[in-house]
């Protein structure tokens, strides 16, 4: 079967679609035939993002790789009356569909809680929840203490995994690779950014994930999104060469990707 690596946080704006576009364009550049889901039925920003790399790829005829995009049928579609049942029925065939034919199958989850978003936790062999580097986010996956900045116990989204992994446990399937990116760290402020790290680094030994290195708050990474581009691809289609920005950006993606310790995943780009 394809390995399947689910992208979710129930906060928006942590960059998860960002981050999942990025990711399923280094697999399809080292060789991998890559399937996408896209879970946030209303916004559908990764879906949005490849079909921007289709339209670019049709106006300008610049060969880049592409991943299959699964889609979801609608109720009326399979027969089905609204409702969850019809929308867990329909990811479940998209899934199967896209395995047909995927090494690895990425899900962009919504940033909110549902239960299709639940299913694909569990369903996860490795699970990246891109997080923005403060406090803010960092109350998605604990309690703090604002005194003492100790981890007082588990959120809500921290108990949806620890939901999804028993679940999958049951399977007798492998157990979930959970992994916490830090996006948008940014260079100043220094003090909260090691209390963060502090506090990250408290919660990944009691509850079990890694820590990798996301991905900063660059302008590049907004200026890609209409063009369906990544910073993979900016070197093929500009024509020149890259900048130092760009370059210390898709450093950033390189990272990331041996970070995740994918199988078979050799980062040659």
């Amino acid at each position: 079967m394809a390995y399947i690596i689910v992208f979710g946080n129930e906060k928006g704006g942590s960059g998860k679609s960002t981050t999942a576009m990025h990711v399923l364009t280094a697999l399809l550049r080292c060789g991998f035939k890559v399937g996408a889901l896209d879970l946030d039925l209303r916004q559908q920003t990764l879906n949005r993002y490849i079909e921007n790399r289709a339209e670019y790829i049709r106006k300008n005829g610049t060969p880049l790789p592409m991943p299959s995009k699964g889609i979801m049928q609608s109720a009326a579609e399979m027969g089905l009356a609204e409702g969850d049942e019809a929308k867990l029925q329909a990811f479940q065939q998209a899934i199967l569909q896209l395995d047909e034919d995927s090494d690895f199958i990425v899900i962009d989850c919504p940033g909110a809680h549902s239960q299709l978003s639940e299913l694909a936790h569990a369903m996860a062999d490795t699970l990246v929840t891109p997080m923005n580097d403060s406090f803010i986010d960092f109350d998605l996956l604990a309690h703090i203490d604002p005194e003492t900045n100790q981890v007082t116990g588990p959120s809500v989204y921290s108990e949806m995994v620890w939901d999804a992994r028993k679940a999958r446990a049951e399977t007798g399937a492998t157990p979930i690779e959970w992994i916490v990116t830090r996006n948008r760290v940014g260079a100043q402020n220094m003090h909260n950014k090691r209390k963060v790290g502090a506090a990250l680094n408290d919660l990944s030994r009691r509850i079990g994930f890694r820590i990798a290195p996301g991905f900063s708050d660059r302008v590049v990474f907004r200026e890609l999104f209409p063009h369906g581009l990544t910073l993979l691809d900016i070197k093929d289609v500009g024509g020149g060469s890259l900048n130092i920005s760009n370059i210390a950006a898709r450093q950033e993606v390189r990272d990331l990707v041996m970070e995740l310790k994918l199988p078979g995943v050799t980062v040659d780009f």
